[in-house]
């Protein structure tokens, strides 16, 4: 809550006045006044009084003044004429709709979806009153300095969304950008739908758990793990632990997940050996989007320890991270880790860059093709969940769009579009291709984006006690299905269908009808 302005000072008290300076400044009485001035009618006397104000002003101002007038006029004409904004170019997206194939995928009816007693609560959307109160909303913000890849900047202002990247999930902004990048009302019901899941799966004491109390839950726990991930799930649509619908499960979950974090700033208290740095990372994430998205200062120093303990836990020769700090590396556990630091940046955190070139050079390793396709670890076989992984790390890392082996690697993942059907359900490999091709835009994510969209809104489960998740086994079972259980599949689920605004795209900028 604001406080509230200071009140004024108290006026000083009038200093006692002589008679004769109470004479000097006493008004003059109606008897002394002219006539004129007494009915409120100019004085036939005055020759200038029936000229209008603005040419009597005129008449009557030195040549000097009515000098500096001009002089400032031209000077302003010249300044305005000299610092005219430049033109930038704009990408115009409009979604087609192309006709079904069936050779790509399942796919639905695009219809408007209506959907009934299932409205969003009025409560997630954000009002004037909500706004926070600023000192001087007329101020000139400070200079942002701009890296020449135009990719990432730096400013100590502290705004409300510091983070470009997490424009797209305020109000307004979400809608608009939900619609230049193919969502609809199926894909923002579906998105809904598992939040309410969510929330009625959250535990008494805030956390979430891998293993119930929904059914098919994870064979192991890791609630670190599952309330990171849920609460990414509610940040993703623009909810915090200060705004939005479900506030108060936000709220909860972080004061929990805080309570996990001992002094080093790592998370991680349970599950196998191999949860270590995958908690850290989510846990990592989670605190630096809700210190981008509120500048609460409460959170600033519990996000700041979380990514120094990333960069102390990064395998110093390879250059990367795998399970445990500082041993060994491989790109699965890498990737979450840059998303990490990136979301770090986003808040304006610092990560040293040595750490980013040694992610470099770690990427090199397990490069295959010169880096348009990648390993899991050095000499293995290039894989597409790893390919998608690999090239997104590019993208952050600084790769242009125009690349050839970004554009190559594009090639491979397109060959391997999702499906339902035998094996190829892989809801890890789908969460990082989407943000790829949402990144590039154009004609392949156009493609990705329809069926994964369509696919996912059709196999939710819309009714029951686990009506808006996603099950890990059936019809057909998911690769990590039973690895990370129901609420794994579903919170990257809900990644993927809240990625028309969870991230700004790296490479483009939209302009969307209504977007302020």
């Amino acid at each position: 809550a604001k406080s509230p302005l200071p009140p004024p000072p108290p006026r000083p008290a009038p200093m006692p006045q002589t008679p004769s300076q109470r004479s000097a400044v006493a008004p003059s009485s109606p008897a002394k006044r002219p006539a004129a001035d007494r009915l409120g009618e100019p004085d036939a006397s005055d020759e200038e009084s029936s000229l209008p104000v603005t040419e009597a002003a005129v008449r009557n101002a030195p040549p000097w003044l009515v000098s500096t007038i001009l002089h400032l006029l031209v000077l302003l004409l010249l300044g305005l004429w000299a610092i005219r904004p430049q033109r930038t170019s704009v990408v115009e997206l409009e979604a087609v709709l192309e006709e079904p194939s069936e050779d790509i995928g399942e796919q639905l009816d695009d219809r408007p979806l209506t959907i009934a007693d299932e409205s969003i609560d009025e409560q997630a959307m954000v009002t004037p009153d909500e706004l926070d109160v600023v000192e001087d909303p007329f101020a000139t913000p400070p200079e942002i300095e701009i890296t020449p890849d135009g990719l990432n900047a730096s400013s100590d202002l502290e705004s409300l969304l510091s983070g470009m990247a997490l424009e797209g999930r305020e109000a307004g902004m979400r809608e608009a950008l939900l619609a230049a990048y193919g969502g609809n009302g199926q894909s923002e019901a579906a998105v809904q739908r598992a939040l309410e899941w969510l929330a009625r799966n959250q535990r008494p004491n805030g956390s979430w758990s891998l293993r119930g109390p929904y059914t098919e839950g994870s064979v192991g726990e890791n609630q670190s793990a599952a309330t990171a991930m849920a609460m990414l799930a509610f940040q993703g649509a623009g909810h915090t632990h200060l705004r939005g619908q479900f506030q108060p499960n936000v709220a909860r979950g972080l004061s929990w997940l805080l309570s996990q974090q001992d002094e080093d700033g790592n998370f991680f208290q349970e599950g196998g050996h191999n949860h270590g740095l995958y908690t850290q990372a989510q846990c990592t994430i989670a605190l630096c989007e809700l210190w981008a998205m509120t500048r609460d200062t409460a959170i600033r120093e519990p996000a700041e320890k979380a990514v120094q303990y990333c960069v102390y836990a990064q395998d110093p020769s390879r250059g990367g991270w795998k399970y445990q700090p500082r041993s060994g590396a491989d790109l699965s556990v890498t990737g979450w880790m840059l998303m990490a630091l990136q979301s770090a940046k986003m808040g304006g955190l610092a990560v040293p860059e040595k750490t980013l070139d040694r992610v470099r050079r770690f990427l090199d390793t397990v490069a295959v093709d010169d880096g348009a396709r990648y390993a899991y670890m050095a000499n293995g076989p290039p894989t597409p969940s790893m390919t998608a992984e690999g090239l997104l790390c590019r993208q952050y890392l600084g790769w242009p769009r125009d690349d050839p082996r970004m554009q190559r690697g594009i090639d491979y993942i397109m060959r391997h579009l999702p499906s339902w059907k035998g094996d190829q359900r892989n809801v890890y490999y789908w969460y990082y291709a989407t943000q790829v091709l949402h990144h590039l835009a154009g004609s392949e994510w156009d493609t990705w984006n329809a069926v994964t969209r369509d696919l996912l809104v059709a196999k939710q489960v819309t009714e029951g006690p686990e009506k808006g998740s996603w099950h890990p086994m059936t019809p057909t079972p998911d690769r990590w299905g039973s690895y990370g259980g129901r609420l794994f599949v579903t919170c990257l689920s809900v990644y993927i269908l809240e990625v028309y605004y969870r991230h700004l795209p790296l490479y483009h900028q939209a302009q969307v009808v209504g977007a302020k």
